[in-house]
Parts: structure tokens; sequence; C-alpha cells
């Protein structure tokens, strides 16, 4: 799996993983920081949300155009920068004032900048690692393999902000509303390890970053650029724009993790958990079955007995460890509403290996899909993700009735969210990496940075309409919440199959 990959996609997959803690961390909490310190409703809380992300997700088509004139490199080293400042202006406890309001507006604004040239850019650097023939075959499972460690980084987000917030209260003596800030806190260290790990590690892939000197810019102008005919150029943009109108409407409703997902968590679901499904809420013992998954892939491909003896050992390991967390696991563990955010990355590296594994199978065969065709594939299991927690909210009280209720309020077992997680996961590696991948390849040569871009645009725009599930929280029925976005994702796989021959060609 890891065997043939240039260096440098490991350096940059590293560096983001550090940016992409601190963005999770800050994110787990968001919401309910704004409800908490500043008293918003779920749907002004929503707003907020949707509007930042689409802010995050939309500037990297400004910074891919930027880039595309000064290079990838430069734009990301000033990205992160921004980020670290608005990070650390976040961080600060100014109250729930004019001021205080004002500060997270103007936080918010530098980190969605700073992401903006951080973001996207990145991602093209990986890419053009891949346009070496060398290494042109690796491409998708670089894509797989550089998403993987992003969820790295988020898998331990939630658990830092909660336990950074429980020491801040408990030892410190804070208030919940100003605990949040010390979870903001830590994004601001992980940018300082992001930017460390970029720098190290340059060397590995300086060749991509783009126009950072005349020297650069000679080398890249002597270097061979597929020439396109106008048509091709045409074909080749207007079918990256039919897969980026289907991604609006899956991360319209993929990011209600941050937001109906997370109001489910914290209003709907029980507030602790006994026996062995409680080994779920310790991140250390998703790390372990992370390792444990590797160690037996590891098992069946290494070449070597020393080395499937050591894969075994370590699998044995991961057993024993979990073992003996069971048996000094408390009878009964506290689950927080900001804890169920790390099932997602938790489950996209445990199965990035066994997606790799399968569509590796069947390329040996030449029976792998597309990467389009994996998109439609994506939006259906979505639509699947929704029906669980569609089931799993049958009969409960709407958002307004459980908030009136008190005593009489009733909670569902953690395993309705975990499960939707788990589908939801399914339909991410389907279509995230795969869409990445894909407009990294089919993006004209000229207009890399720009289609990067407007993925990012694509993904904005989804998220600007998240807000659409907070609006309906309230007085009308969960399983109508969630019924909206199986709908929406049902009718993007069919429109996506209705234009799969266009977009085949091109792939």
């Amino acid at each position: 799996m890891f065997e043939g990959q240039p260096k440098g996609l490991f350096a940059l997959a590293l560096a983001n993983t550090g940016e992409r803690f601190g963005y999770y961390t800050m994110l787990a909490v968001f919401t309910l920081f704004m409800r908490e310190n500043f008293g918003m409703t779920a749907s002004e809380a929503g707003d907020f949300y949707s509007g930042f992300l689409m802010f995050v997700y939309f500037l990297p088509f400004i910074g891919g155009i930027l880039a595309d004139k000064f290079g990838y490199g430069r734009m990301v080293t000033v990205g992160i920068i921004v980020m670290f400042l608005g990070y650390l202006l976040l961080a600060m406890p100014l109250g729930a004032e004019n001021v205080a309001y004002y500060a997270v507006v103007g936080a918010l604004a530098l980190i969605s900048i700073g992401t903006g040239l951080f973001k996207g850019n990145l991602q093209v650097m990986v890419g053009n690692l891949y346009d070496d023939p060398k290494y042109a075959n690796k491409r998708d499972a670089a894509f797989s393999l550089f998403y993987m460690a992003i969820n790295i980084g988020a898998l331990f987000a939630p658990t830092a902000a909660v336990k950074i917030m429980d020491y801040a209260q408990k030892s410190m003596g804070y208030s919940l509303a100003d605990s949040y800030h010390f979870a903001f806190g830590v994004a601001c260290a992980s940018l300082v390890i992001s930017i460390a790990i970029y720098y190290i590690f340059r060397s590995s892939f300086k060749h991509v970053e783009g126009n950072t000197s005349k020297k650069a810019d000679n080398k890249a102008a002597n270097a061979p650029v597929e020439e396109l005919t106008p048509a091709e150029t045409k074909a080749r943009v207007v079918a990256l724009c039919l897969v980026f109108a289907v991604v609006i409407f899956f991360w319209m409703a993929f990011h209600q993790n941050g937001l109906t997902l997370t109001y489910f968590a914290a209003e709907f679901t029980a507030k602790s958990s006994t026996g062995l499904q409680s080994m779920l809420f310790d991140v250390w013992n998703l790390v372990a079955i992370i390792v444990m998954v590797y160690a037996g892939f590891s098992v069946f491909q290494s070449k070597t007995t020393k080395g499937k003896s050591i894969a075994g050992c370590i699998f044995l390991a991961g057993l024993a460890f979990l073992g003996w967390q069971y048996a000094s696991m408390p009878s009964e563990v506290a689950v927080d509403a900001p804890i169920f955010q790390q099932f997602n990355p938790f489950y996209v590296v445990a199965l990035t290996p066994v997606s790799m594994a399968i569509f590796g199978s069947l390329a040996a065969k030449g029976k792998e899909p597309s990467a389009p065709r994996k998109i439609a594939y994506g939006m259906l299991i979505a639509a699947v993700g929704f029906g669980v927690m569609a089931i799993g909210s049958m009969g409960l009280l709407t958002p307004d009735e459980q908030a009136l209720a008190g005593d009489a309020a009733s909670l569902v077992s953690p395993n309705w969210l975990i499960s939707t997680y788990l589908v939801l996961t399914f339909a991410e590696l389907l279509l995230s990496p795969m869409g990445i991948s894909f407009v990294s390849k089919v993006a004209p040569p000229k207009l890399k940075g720009m289609m990067m871009g407007g993925w990012f645009v694509a993904t904005a725009l989804g998220n600007l309409l998240t807000k659409v599930g907070s609006e309906f929280w309230g007085n009308i029925p969960l399983v109508a919440v969630w019924g909206i976005f199986i709908v929406l994702c049902i009718l993007s796989a069919i429109f996506m199959f209705a234009m799969m021959k266009r977009l085949e060609k091109v792939a």
C-alpha cells in the first residue's frame, strides 16, 4: 500500500495532518460554543457554522488562481501563518459582549482566508507528484493515503477538545463557556507543528511548489506539458463542473456531522455508556483497532517471514491492549456530544486499506469502477446513512418538544450515531478522495489550481446549504429532517448515472 510512493507524498500528508487536527479540534465544539457563549439558537449557530464552512471551502478557488500565478508553495506558507493568527484570536477569552462577538467574526475570516491559501494548493502539489510517468498509476492510491492522513488528525481532535475543556473546568476553575477557548488554543499549537513538518521535509516536494523562482519558472517552462485542443479543454471543464454539481449535495448532507448530528448527540443520545460499547469512546482503543487492521494486512502482504512475524506480534499486542482496557474499564463511561465526531475519521483511517485492497483487486481484474462511477455509488450509500438516522429517530419527539419534556425526554443508544458515521464514511471514501484524484487528473494543465479551487467551491456551496438542517431543527419530526438528505442524495446519484458516459469519456 505504501510501497512505490514518492517521499513527498508522506511529507505533504503529515503537514496536512497537523493542520487538520487543529481545524477539527475547533470544529468539534464550534456550534456548541456559539450556543453556550452567545446564547444562540440552533438555527443561529447553524447560520454561523454553514457560513464559515462556505468561506473555508470557497476561498481555495481564489487561492488556486493566486497559486497558478505565484506558486503553490508560497501560498501554502502564507496560508498557514494567516490561519495561526485566526486561531490565536479565537483562543482569547473575551467574554460574551460585542467585542467577543466581533473577535470571533474576525478570527473566522482569518481562518477562512488562510485555509483558502493552504488547503487546495497543498492538494495540487500532491497531484503534481504524480505527473511523473513513474508514479502515474498510483494517483488514486496516493489520494486515498493522503485522505487517510487528514483523518488521523481529525481522529484525535474531538478527544483533545473534550479533554482540554474538562481539564480547564475541573483543574483550573474555568466555566464551560471559557473552557472552549482552550480547545481553540490547541489548534494554534497544531499549526506550529504543521509548518515545521513542511519546511523540515521540503526538499522531497520542492520541485512541485510552482513558480517560486526564475530557475523554477525556467524548469517548468522546459518541462513537457500536455497540449489540449479548445474542444478537449471544454470537455474536461464541463465534466468537472458536472461532478462539482453533484458534490454540492454530498457535502450538504455529510457536514451535518458538526450540525444536526451533533445536535442529535447533545439532545437525543444517552449521556453515558456501559459494557463493551464503552470501549469505543476511548480514542486509544480506536487507535489499537487501527493498528490491528494494518498489522493484519501486513501479515498477508509482507514478502518475508520476518515481516509476517513482526506484523503478527503487533496484532496480538493490540488485542492484548484491548483486553487490558476492557478489564480495567469503569462500569459507566460519560458520553459527550463532540466525541461522536471521532468516529468518521476513525472509520476513514481503519477502512482505507480495506477499500484500497478491494479496488486494487478489481483493478487487477480490469473491473475497477471509474472515479465518476465511485462518486455515484457514494451518493447512494450516503442516502442509506441518513436512512439509518431516520429509523433511529422513529417515535422520538421533535427537538422543541424534547427541550420541554424534562425527565420525560427519550434518549436513544449511541449506536445509532456510531452506525450512521460508519455508513457515511463508506460514502466519503468513494466520493472525496476519488473526486480530488479525478480533478487532479482531468483538469487542463494550465487550469489545475483553478479547477481544484472549483472542487472547493462546490464543497463551499454544499457547506452553505448545511444550514437547511438547522432551519428545520425545531418543530418538525426528525424523520422528516433526515428525509431531506435521503432524497437529495438519491436524486444526485440518478443525475450522476445519467451523465456517466460523458464523464467516463475524459476520465
